[in-house]
């Protein structure tokens, strides 16, 4: 079969692909897809129409579409690329790659035939080219997502306007996060039939706070009533505009983060918005709506999304349509129950009511009245009973947040078909049970908050070895636990020994699109929560994957902290604080290099703060105050950096910062306090060249060759330390 690629077309593809790299600091690098790298003649495959992403004109072998969205692409594109050497491309989609702030190049006139554009999310910049204006087949263009520290992409010569009337036929236009420093133009709601126009965030001057009548004062009357997508978030608006009246065959309707107050017009309510796919309302300062009950619109629509939290919206839940997949109302004034419609909405993705004034029981359905349903968001409210035990084998439930409210009785034990599960947050609430160590067969249970109940009794070792093993955050602080520590349990929470250095992100659920018109990139619920962490509540909007901590916080364990803590290096925060644990504190801590926060306080510690915790460079917060621990505070490196609430109430301790000197024959710490037979986990003294140390009075930058201050330099001149002392105590440090 002959082949279809011509010549010059690919030999262009890889001149194209020899000048992109994978860029460390590509922006959008998280879940990208090399697709370039497939392309590999030197391996017999020289037919670029049979190359991924690459798609041909079956009758002349010209290469018609271009798709290398999100391929991990970065690198800067000028005038001379060879892109613009396929003059027969009609379909180009470059979204989400990194071109590094470049501009988009006049030479784009030359890609004549495009009728679908997508360079949105490429951290491109600049003045979009006048030359954009001749390319009259296109249909839909995305320019939206290019703000970048070096700037964002600009409209203004040509300007709006210039673009709306000269591409007569675009139906999808996508400028979110464009500089668009020119007025809207009055005819706005009569643009081309079925357009779909997205401006969020667009610094439009009629948008501005004081030239609002351009859309809030445009005519309810006007002859199109055609648009089906209209993006106004970010835009500065103040009410609803009243052009929206009748624009009927919405999809999708985004007015999120304005300063929209007052009430919910009627008109929004109306039957005759049946069509529309997504609502997003939130961000915005209205307190209720005009009519009751309130019926949400949509019900012809397919894929709904109800967005219409973070607002100051009071009475009971709105009702959607059944059809509805999101239903977002969090951080509003909303009242009363759970409605029995609930049970209807059985393709439901996303219910989130937190942060509400809802109260009652919950519904009997509220495990399994959607197959689909994976995020189930109910803290901060006023719900009480017993949590419902219908939770249904093959659940896609990720996220299950029921925190602050007043359920009592004990965990569903359905909850164990709930497979997928990666967050449960039960905090603060009034259950009543044992350690749920049943929940450790769920394979990818992240974080598991328990904290504020009555749970109690001993935390049981796992029968087999895997127990929790993706886990990394577990919090069970006041409740009424007893017994030793977990040992073994610390051996088997794998997710915890590893540290995470790869890039960061943040443990979400991505949901749905708004419909399936949009542009708009996929919209996220994150994960959320609250922890005693570095000596107070600490509030996470958004949980970092690299998160790993222990809050055991205000119960009754008593016995020594076994060896086996030491395992989980990947560990940052490590709170014991108010048990009763007693014996010395375990040398072996030092091996946890990752923490950062560390509270022992309110215990029965014995013994001398071993010297190798100096050695925990990332260490914020430590806190040993009102236990049994005599001898010298380790000095030098981060311990410079803590007052004397670290250490009061043991009244054996010496040394800075306390007032209280030490005999001169005191030396640290220096003995292995691990447990019993174990061996101590710590490896000595590390070989790193450099090493950055943090003291109260700023950075101090320690060059160390073959060994590391244990006491600091400060120490030494402070406490006028002779040369024999000084001596005795290299020795020691070489020895460490």
């Amino acid at each position: 079969m002959p082949l279809l690629c011509h010549d010059d077309e690919r030999s262009a593809l890889l001149q194209f692909k020899e000048s992109r790299i994978s860029g460390e600091f590509y922006a959008w690098k998280f879940d990208c897809h090399p697709t370039m790298a497939t392309w590999k003649p030197e391996e017999g495959n020289v037919d670029c129409c049979s190359w991924d992403g690459v798609h041909c004109n079956k009758n002349t072998g010209h290469v018609i579409k271009l798709d290398l969205s999100h391929s991990c692409l970065f690198g800067s594109i000028n005038s001379s690329s060879s892109l613009f050497k396929l003059v027969h491309l009609e379909w180009l989609n470059l979204a989400l790659n990194d071109f590094n702030s470049s501009k988009i190049p006049p030479e784009i006139i030359n890609l004549s035939r495009l009728s679908y554009l997508n360079l949105s999310g490429t951290s491109l910049s600049g003045q979009i080219p006048s030359e954009i204006l001749k390319l009259s087949n296109l249909v839909s263009v995305d320019l939206s997502l290019n703000d970048v520290p070096g700037g964002r992409l600009e409209l203004h010569k040509p300007s709006f306007v210039n673009l709306v009337e000269r591409l007569s036929n675009l139906k999808t236009l996508g400028l979110g996060d464009v500089s668009i420093q020119s007025m809207i133009p009055h005819n706005i709601a009569n643009l081309s039939s079925s357009m779909i126009v997205s401006l969020r965030n667009c610094e439009l001057q009629a948008l501005s706070l004081n030239r609002l009548s351009v859309l809030t004062k445009a005519t309810s009357n006007t002859t199109s009533q055609k648009l089906k997508y209209i993006g106004l978030r970010s835009c500065n608006l103040t009410k609803f505009p009243n052009f929206l009246q009748n624009q009927h065959h919405l999809l999708v309707l985004d007015l999120s983060d304005n300063r929209i107050h007052g009430k919910v017009p009627k008109w929004l309510l109306d039957p005759n918005m049946q069509n529309l796919n997504a609502l997003n309302i939130s961000h915005n300062l209205l307190t209720g709506f005009d009519q009751h009950p309130v019926v949400l619109p949509g019900n012809k629509g397919d894929l709904l999304t109800f967005d219409l939290s973070s607002n100051n919206l009071q009475g009971p839940l709105p009702v959607p349509p059944p059809g509805t997949i999101h239903y977002l109302a969090s951080n509003n004034n909303l009242t009363g129950e759970i409605p029995s419609w609930i049970c209807n909405l059985n393709i439901l993705e996303s219910l989130v009511l937190s942060h509400n004034n809802l109260s009652g029981l919950l519904p009997q359905c509220l495990g399994n009245f959607s197959d689909e349903l994976s995020v189930l968001d109910l803290q901060g409210n006023n719900f009480f009973g017993t949590v419902p035990n219908t939770f249904i084998k093959e659940s896609r439930l990720g996220v299950i947040d029921f925190s602050h409210n007043l359920f009592q009785g004990r965990i569903p034990r359905s909850l164990i078909n709930c497979s997928k599960l990666e967050f449960l947050g039960l905090g603060n609430n009034q259950i009543s049970d044992t350690f749920p160590s049943w929940l450790g067969t769920l394979p990818n249970l992240n974080v598991l908050i328990l904290r504020s109940n009555i749970f109690y009794g001993i935390i049981k070792e796992p029968r087999t070895d895997g127990g929790f093993s993706k886990l990394r955050i577990i919090d069970l602080s006041n409740n009424r636990f007893t017994g030793t520590l977990p040992s073994k349990s610390f051996l088997c929470w794998n997710a915890m020994k590893i540290v995470n250095t790869s890039e960061l992100r943040y443990l979400q659920d991505v949901l749905s699109p708004y419909g399936q018109t949009s542009n708009d990139i996929l919209s996220t619920y994150d994960y959320s929560m609250t922890m005693n962490s570095k000596g107070r509540m600490m509030t996470y909007n958004k949980i970092p994957d690299i998160l790993a901590g222990i809050i055991l916080s205000n119960n009754s364990f008593d016995g020594a902290i076994p060896a086996s803590i030491a395992n989980l290096k990947g560990l940052q925060v490590l709170n014991l604080q108010n048990n009763n644990l007693q014996g010395h504190i375990p040398s072996c801590l030092g091996n946890l290099t990752n923490l950062e926060s560390l509270d022992l306080s309110n215990n029965k510690f014995s013994g001398q703060i071993p010297q190798q915790l100096v050695e925990l460079t990332f260490l914020e917060f430590f806190n040993v105050s009102d236990n049994h621990l005599t001898g010298l505070i380790p000095q030098g490196k981060q311990f410079a950096t803590f007052d004397n609430t670290s250490f009061d109430g043991n009244s054996g301790l010496c040394g800075r910062p306390l007032s209280k000197g030490c005999e001169s024959n005191e030396a640290p710490a220096n003995e292995d306090h691990t447990k019993g037979s174990e061996e101590s986990l710590f490896s000595g003294a590390s070989d790193w060249k450099i090493i950055l140390i943090g003291y109260a009075g700023g950075l101090v930058a320690g060059l160390v060759l073959g060994f590391n201050f244990s006491t600091g330099i400060i120490g030494w001149i402070l406490e006028k330390l002779g040369t024999q002392q000084k001596a005795t105590r290299r020795r020691r440090r070489r020895r460490n």
